[in-house]
């Protein structure tokens, strides 16, 4: 069977949960400063603003709330930066909220399973690529980035 290694960027989703993200779907990784974030009214609660990066206005949402995890970090002065995963498709930019990035993984890409409706809640499978099992049996969720900016509640917005 082919090896067909890729580079994912592998963080937590919720208290016990991996996710990882292809890296070539991610143009950057940074933290933000809490103030600099711009609420926007009349939003879903997964929305947290807007934020200026590289002089482009890109909606940051959080990524755990909008895939139905109770939310850790209500933007606040208590959490000073939140991590940013920005990511872009033909010209549109988003950044993704996550509370911990864990590493950069290589993964056998002909290992991914099908995304399966019966082992994840709908607002998790509707941007899944698929999963993985780790090296301790444990399931890592392969996020689609693309899925995402295209999701049909956050398209509505963008």
């Amino acid at each position: 069977m082919l090896d067909i290694k890729q580079k994912f960027l592998t963080f937590q989703l919720g208290d016990k949960d991996t996710a990882v993200l292809s890296l070539e779907n991610i143009t950057e990784v940074l933290q933000i400063s809490t103030s600099e974030i711009c609420g926007v009214p009349q939003m879903p609660s997964y929305v947290s603003g807007v934020y200026n990066w590289r002089g482009e206005m890109v909606w940051l949402i959080d990524l755990e709330q909008m895939l139905g995890y109770s939310s850790r970090h209500m933007i606040s002065s208590l959490i000073p930066k939140i991590i940013t995963i920005i990511v872009q498709h033909e010209g549109k930019s988003l950044g993704l909220l996550v509370n911990q990035l864990m590493d950069i993984d290589y993964l056998d890409v002909s290992q991914l399973k099908p995304a399966n409706a019966e082992l994840f809640p709908a607002a998790i499978n509707s941007v899944l690529a698929g999963y993985f099992i780790g090296e301790n049996e444990e399931i890592i969720l392969s996020l689609d980035a693309l899925a995402i900016l295209q999701s049909p509640n956050w398209k509505m917005y963008n």
